[in-house]
């Protein structure tokens, strides 16, 4: 998970959706249907890259098979800190094809969620034209 974590660290938003599967599914922490599908999970990244300020991860978790992974992180939306976890699931190509982030606390995910809402016609607009 080196790639993607150095990926985004470095804002390489292209580099990350490259790491993504065709078929990979973003659960969002803040909407109740799942995102199919790699150009909307690379809208999303693109659109939370600049929602999120002061981005870092903290800390590396991954399973013995090498195949999940979690990585902690922390930022600001606004004037609310954020702490979240990506937990990341590769497929046997070493493509990410679950993607799923947790955030806390409950007002920092209120601000994340009306922060991204006002990004949603441009990230919709973006994965149509990806997909295209």
């Amino acid at each position: 998970m080196r790639a993607f974590r150095e990926a985004i660290e470095k804002l390489d938003l292209d580099a990350a959706e490259a790491l993504l599967a065709p078929d990979v599914v973003f659960t969002s922490p803040v909407v109740f249907k799942p995102y199919a599908g790699k150009a909307i999970t690379a809208a999303i990244l693109r659109a939370v890259s600049g929602v999120f300020q002061d981005f870092r991860y903290e800390r590396e978790i991954n399973d013995v098979n090498g195949r999940d992974h979690a990585l902690v992180f922390a930022a600001r939306v606004g004037d609310r800190e954020i702490s979240g976890c990506d937990f990341i699931h590769v497929d046997e190509d070493g493509l990410i094809d679950e993607f799923t982030v947790m955030v806390r606390p409950l007002s920092a995910a209120q601000a994340l969620a009306a922060a991204m809402g006002e990004q949603f016609e441009r990230i919709a607009e973006e994965a149509r034209t990806r997909s295209v």
